[in-house]
């Protein structure tokens, strides 16, 4: 009786097996040239329109926190172009000053580099200044002639030939700048 039993139960569990495999095999075959069929349930035009208002109010979120963060970033930026910039910037420029090179030795491409990228600092501090690019007028134009006569290399061989220049326009600015002590103290 015991083995009866469990014959039976099998039978009936593969029975069923196959009823509800044929069953699932049915409502996956089902579809019209419209797409599925009657018997694949539908979404109501009222879930989908609140699906898409909450896809609307995500992006606006989103949307919403990318301005808050560029906000932010420019608030760092205005916080990088107060007086302390300039005053940073001119003593980058200010710690060049007892250095020196000769044009094709081993530190002269560090040198006039560096010099290169210092005053483009002090450019950039004295354009964005709360006093306005118009306080700073003759080391801006300094600056400005030199950027015309470098004509964007900054190659090293360049920055050789142009050495005079580049010296001088630091010099000069060095010699404003002291005349000037309100805008780096």
């Amino acid at each position: 009786m015991f083995i009866r039993t469990n014959t039976r139960g099998a039978a009936t569990a593969v029975a069923a097996a196959a009823v509800l495999g044929a069953f699932l095999v049915g409502c996956t075959s089902v579809s019209t040239s419209q797409g599925p069929g009657d018997d694949v349930p539908r979404v109501a035009p009222s879930a989908n329109a609140a699906a898409m208002a909450k896809a609307a109010d995500d992006a606006a979120a989103a949307k919403s926190a990318s301005d808050e963060a560029s906000a932010e970033a420019e608030a760092v930026e205005a916080a990088g172009n107060s007086p302390e910039a300039v005053r940073d910037a001119f003593a980058g420029l200010q710690a060049t000053l007892n250095d020196n090179c000769t044009p094709g030795s081993a530190n002269c491409a560090y040198f006039l580099g560096r010099v290169n990228d210092e005053l483009a600092l002090l450019d950039k501090a004295m354009k964005t200044d709360a006093q306005g690019p118009g306080h700073f007028k003759e080391p801006l134009a300094r600056i400005s002639a030199l950027r015309k006569t470098l004509n964007g290399d900054t190659t090293t061989a360049n920055l050789e030939k142009h050495r005079s220049e580049l010296i001088g326009t630091r010099d000069r600015i060095n010699t404003w700048m002291q005349g000037h002590p309100e805008d780096y103290r």
